[in-house]
């Protein structure tokens, strides 16, 4: 079988989920371990500004963060404050907006500039928005969102726009759960493992990236070529992952079994 990610990416996963075993204990000393934030370890949410702080994952990730010394990131399609208010500041190292936003050592950010036609595409995306009930349109710099998760009857429409507007402009279609992004081409979430990876807090470390959406395949792709592997959260599709669990609650009780 043959999978084709976002950006026209051609990967041989070897199974489904419903096939997937689910990864053994997690052992800390010899881990770099990179975590996709939302369906990952913080459930989706109608509205992307309603996922917020919890103590349950906050404790853990510190002491994570602990026994990996350090060697801890979250890779996420949020920017980096949203990254920085869910998780509590509790994780220094980060890529944001699916790659495009890296902060690494010293908490030093690196960031790609934004394409000079998202301000049109922006305008483009809030008029259709203004033209059903829950549309959002989510900003996030470098990028720009349309979630029709509470508007599910536009799903096509919304994903025909966006793949339009990509085709207009140059910009990078990258569609998720419910969402469909127009990014900024550049780096990916397996380009931010990578990069982290040559950092010298992780050099020598086995990777190991757990995600839910098909934007986190990059991410399971550079682990494996890595020597390490991915852990696909959800439901049955095809994958470049080599295990998996079924929801964030078994994500959660998984990381917190780690020693």
């Amino acid at each position: 079988m043959r999978f084709v990610i976002p950006d026209g990416t051609a990967m041989l996963p070897d199974m489904l989920i419903d096939t997937l075993p689910k990864p053994g204990p997690l052992a800390l000393g010899d881990t770099a371990l990179f975590l996709d934030l939302d369906g990952t370890i913080a459930p989706i949410a109608d509205r992307p500004g309603d996922v917020g702080p919890d103590p349950r994952r906050t404790r853990l990730l510190e002491r994570l963060d602990a026994g990996l010394c350090g060697r801890l990131a979250v890779v996420s399609g949020r920017t980096l404050p949203e990254i920085d208010a869910i998780l509590e500041g509790k994780v220094a190292w980060a890529a944001a907006v699916h790659g495009l936003v890296r902060r690494g050592a010293g908490r030093a950010v690196l960031e790609v500039p934004a394409h000079p036609e998202l301000p049109a595409v922006r305008a483009r995306l809030r008029a259709f928005a203004a033209g059903a009930d829950g549309l959002i349109v989510e900003e996030k710099g470098a990028s720009v969102a349309l979630h029709y998760r509470l508007a599910p009857a536009c799903a096509a429409e919304a994903r025909r726009l966006a793949r339009d507007l990509a085709a207009e402009t140059g910009l990078t279609i990258q569609e998720g759960d419910m969402v469909a992004e127009l990014r900024t081409p550049g780096p990916t979430k397996g380009d931010a493992v990578r990069a982290f990876m040559a950092m010298g807090a992780f050099a020598g470390a086995t990777p190991v990236f757990v995600g839910d959406d098909v934007t986190d395949e990059h991410g399971f792709a550079e682990v494996r070529r890595l020597g390490g592997y991915g852990v696909l959260v959800g439901a049955p599709r095809a994958t470049a992952a080599t295990f998996g669990l079924h929801d964030v609650d078994e994500v959660l009780a998984w990381l917190e079994a780690a020693r």
